[in-house]
């Protein structure tokens, strides 16, 4: 029996992905946004698809702004610890 891949709404293009293939962004009680990589940490997740192209393209358009209701400058980091995790995640593992 084939198991079940699970999947889940990227919230930047709003299309259905495997859930490896996406990181987990956290809106915690205390209102703080956050990158999680681990993809259990404590909060309301939202899913964001791996792909640099998107991210920078919804930077620009301040999708997560308008998807999670925050002012600009509170989710500049959270772009670019986005982008740092697809990095990490793009170097070969030795």
């Amino acid at each position: 029996m084939k198991k079940r891949v699970p999947l889940r709404k990227c919230i930047l293009t709003q299309e259905m992905h495997p859930k490896k293939d996406l990181l987990r962004i956290v809106v915690n009680k205390e209102n703080e946004v956050f990158a999680d990589a681990t993809g259990k940490k404590n909060g309301r997740g939202s899913y964001v698809v791996k792909d640099l192209e998107k991210v920078k393209n919804a930077r620009e358009g301040k999708v997560l702004e308008s998807r999670l209701g925050f002012a600009t400058e509170k989710l500049d980091p959270v772009y670019d610890e986005i982008i740092r995790l697809i990095y990490r995640e793009d170097i070969p593992k030795r």
